[in-house]
C-alpha cells in the first residue's frame, strides 16, 4: 500500500473513530486494540500495533467519562504513537512518549467542540420549532462534521508533518532521555491495572487475583490462558449466585403459599 493512500486512510479511520464513538454505534469506538487492529491492517505491521495499542489499552483500564465529562483521547494516542512507530522506527516507550502528549492536548479539543455544537444543537431545536427540517438536517451534518475535526486535525497535522520531524528528533535525543521514556512506557501501563483494581471488589476476590499472579507471573502461562481460566471461574461464580437466587425465590413462594393457606 502506498504511503499517501496510508496517510488517507489513517486520517479517515480518525473521522470515523469520531462518528462512531459519538453515534452510538461502537464499532470500533475509540479503544486503543479496536483502533489497533485496524492501524496494522493499514499500515501493514500488525505486530507493532498491537503491542503499542495494548500497552495504551493498559493505560486507559479505569478510566472512563460520565455525562459531558473529558478524560485523554487515548484513541488518538494510539493513531499518533502507532503512525510514528511504524514510519520512523520509534520504540514502544518514545512512540508512546509522543503520541500521549498529543492524546491528553486532543482533550482541550473535545471541550471546545463541545462548546461550538451547544450553539448547533440550539439552532437545531429553533429550526425544529419552525418545521424547516431540511435546514436542521444539514445542521445536525455540520455538527458531526465539527465533531470529527478534534481528531482529524491533530492527528492530520502529524500525518503530514509530525513523522520527519520526530524522527529528526529521535536522532538526536540522548540515550539517557531515551531510556527513561521506555522505562516511563512500561510503568504507565501499571498506573491503569492500580486505577482499574481501584474500583472492582478486589477484597471480596482476593484469592483469585492471587491465583492469577502467580499464573502469570511464576507459572508463565499466558494471559490468553489466564483470561480463560478467569472466564470460566466467572462462569462458575455465576451459575452458583443463579442457583442461590433461584432457591431463595422457591423458599419465597413456598412462604407466601403457607400464609394464604391460614
Amino acid at each position: 500500500m502506498s504511503i499517501i493512500l496510508q496517510n488517507i486512510l489513517i486520517i479517515l479511520l480518525a473521522a470515523w473513530m469520531a462518528w462512531d464513538n459519538g453515534s452510538g454505534v461502537q464499532l470500533i469506538g475509540q479503544w486503543p486494540v479496536c483502533v489497533g487492529v485496524v492501524l496494522g491492517l493499514i499500515t501493514g505491521d500488525m505486530r507493532t500495533s498491537m503491542i503499542i495499542s495494548g500497552t495504551l489499552q493498559l493505560m486507559s483500564l479505569g478510566i472512563a467519562t460520565f455525562g459531558g465529562a473529558s478524560i485523554p483521547e487515548y484513541g488518538v494516542a494510539t493513531i499518533v504513537s502507532v503512525f510514528l512507530a511504524v514510519r520512523t522506527g520509534a520504540n514502544t516507550g518514545e512512540a508512546i512518549a509522543v503520541g500521549l502528549p498529543i492524546g491528553i492536548l486532543t482533550l482541550q479539543l473535545d471541550v471546545l467542540v463541545k462548546y461550538i455544537n451547544t450553539f448547533t444543537a440550539h439552532l437545531e431545536q429553533k429550526q425544529l420549532h419552525e418545521r424547516k427540517f431540511r435546514q436542521m438536517q444539514a445542521t445536525y451534518l455540520v455538527s458531526v462534521f465539527i465533531w470529527m475535526l478534534k481528531y482529524i486535525v491533530p492527528i492530520g497535522l502529524v500525518v503530514l508533518f509530525g513523522a520527519p520531524i520526530v524522527k529528526k528528533l529521535t536522532t538526536i535525543i540522548p540515550d539517557w532521555v531515551t531510556l527513561g521514556l521506555q522505562v516511563a512506557g512500561n510503568m504507565l501501563p501499571v498506573l491503569g491495572v492500580a486505577l482499574l483494581l481501584h474500583y472492582m471488589p478486589v477484597r471480596k476476590y482476593l484469592t483469585f487475583l492471587i491465583a492469577g499472579f502467580v499464573l502469570s507471573a511464576y507459572l508463565n502461562v499466558p494471559i490468553v490462558g489466564v483470561a480463560l481460566l478467569g472466564g470460566g471461574v466467572a462462569y462458575w461464580l455465576y451459575t452458583q449466585r443463579l442457583e442461590e437466587s433461584k432457591k431463595v425465590i422457591v423458599a419465597s413462594n413456598a412462604g407466601n403459599e403457607d400464609d394464604y393457606d391460614e
